[in-house]
This record gives C-alpha cells, sequence and structure tokens, in this order.
C-alpha cells in the first residue's frame, strides 16, 4: 500500500519533451518511495489573470496526445483539467481523470457533465467555499452514478491578495470523502497582484508536511526543472530537484501519524 499519492507535473503542456522528463522524474521518484503517481497537465488553462496571460503552447489535441503518450508510455494515471461541458467528453479519451479547477467548483453543468464521462472527477476547492460546502459539488458527481470523487483543498481568499490555507479541511472534508488532496502549489500563490499572479514557493514544504499531519490523502504539486521559464505559475511552481527531500519528510510524517 503507497504511502499517499502524488499527483505532480507542469501546471501547462508546453512541449512533448519537458512534459516526459518531468514524468519520468516523478515516475521514478514515486517508485522509489512508494507513492501512487499520477501525472498532472494542463493542456489548456481558462482562468488567466490577464489577457496576455498563456493559455496554451500548442494545439488542444496535441496536448491532449502528449497527455496519452505520456500515460501508455509509463504505465500511469493522467490528470488535466476541464472548464466547459463540452471539454470533459473529448478530455475523457485521453486522460483517467478530470480535474474541475476551483473557480468552477460550483458550475452544475459542468460538474455533471464531468461525472457522465465515468471518469474520476477530482473538484478542487474553490477559494470562497467552506470545506463542509464542498459536499454540494461532489453531490453532483455523485447522481451522476460516479462515485470515483475527489476533493482538492487549495486554500481559501483572505483579503484581495493573499490565500489562506486552513488545515481543519482535511478532516472536515474526509466526514463525507475518502480521497483528500492537498495543492501544495497552487496554495502559495498570492493573487491579484498588478503585474500577474505571485507566489511564495518556500512556503510549499510547509504547506505539504501539515497537510499529511492533517489527513491529506495526497499531494498535488506543480514541478519544472526550471520554474522560472514555465510558460504558467512560474511565481509558486516547485523546482523539480527539490521533490525528493520534501516527500521523504511528509512519508516520516505518515508513519508517524499511522
Amino acid at each position: 500500500m503507497s504511502h499517499f499519492k502524488l499527483i505532480a507535473g507542469p501546471c501547462l503542456i508546453e512541449d512533448a519533451t519537458t512534459a516526459m522528463i518531468i514524468a519520468r522524474h516523478c515516475k521514478e521518484l514515486a517508485d522509489k518511495l512508494n507513492l501512487e503517481y499520477v501525472f498532472k497537465g494542463s493542456y489548456k488553462k481558462a482562468n488567466r489573470t490577464k489577457l496576455s496571460s498563456t493559455s496554451s503552447t500548442m494545439e488542444e489535441l496535441t496536448a491532449l496526445g502528449v497527455l496519452q503518450r505520456i500515460k501508455k508510455d509509463l504505465g500511469i494515471q493522467v490528470i488535466t483539467d476541464v472548464h466547459e461541458t463540452t471539454d470533459c467528453e473529448v478530455a475523457a479519451k485521453y486522460v483517467d481523470i478530470l480535474q474541475i479547477p476551483a473557480f468552477l467548483c460550483r458550475q452544475t453543468e459542468l460538474l455533471l457533465a464531468a461525472g457522465k464521462t465515468g471518469k474520476i472527477v477530482n473538484i478542487k476547492k474553490g477559494q470562497f467555499m467552506s470545506p463542509e460546502s464542498m459536499v454540494h459539488a461532489m453531490d453532483k458527481v455523485l447522481s451522476t452514478g460516479n462515485k470515483n470523487v475527489w476533493l482538492t483543498e487549495r486554500g481559501t481568499t483572505f483579503g484581495y491578495e493573499y490565500l489562506m490555507v486552513d488545515m481543519t479541511s482535511m478532516p472536515k472534508m474526509k466526514k463525507f470523502c475518502d480521497n483528500i488532496i492537498m495543492d501544495c502549489t497552487h496554495s502559495v500563490q498570492r493573487p491579484n497582484q498588478t503585474d500577474g499572479t505571485g507566489g511564495d514557493p518556500e512556503m510549499i514544504e510547509t504547506i505539504a508536511l501539515s497537510s499529511i499531519a492533517a489527513g491529506a490523502t495526497g499531494l498535488f504539486l506543480e514541478v519544472h526543472p526550471n520554474p522560472h521559464l514555465s510558460s504558467s505559475d512560474s511565481t509558486n511552481i516547485l523546482q523539480i530537484d527539490k521533490l525528493e527531500g520534501i516527500l521523504r519528510k511528509c512519508i516520516k510524517v505518515k508513519q508517524a501519524i499511522s
């Protein structure tokens, strides 16, 4: 039995080579540490700070094809975001898990469309939502007959430019959902800056350790060999060579509370 799930990958599928390098590194690390691994990569980004912010770097079906290739070549599950009802059926042909972005977690038609694919649906908790209220988002997916639902904490709006992470979210949501993920990178964002989204990646380790102690069953981390070159979320993405050290500490925490 694995210690916990590791969902890791770039924010955006930038090119096939970089995506595969990241996937292989994380897969080898997860195998070594006995972690269940899911590769994460967005084939497009709909929620951007500015009109000029990068929403994609390649044609959508090509990016989905990269995800499918990683899935087949490495024998792992892959996850990507969906933003509209029409995205769900298309993306479901390529990936194992559909992710509902935090800002869209109340969109009934989107949740129903994702649920009807039969794929695992990972719903990110809105920055404006209480953990208890996420039962309603989950119930929308369950109403389709799809019982495969994960919930992900990613911080709560605190003023205009900060997020606060309430670690009691984990035990509160575990009362009605077995799979509770902590998004350790988006939770250190500093949104709504004048020049775009900022972040404090030095706090990623603190968030990861705390969330495992609070009962999270998985960690979500966006990683990149060169974060400053990442086309999306460069200010809060984790340098990939720092991942192993964080995971080893998290495993020790998990063992201590088990």
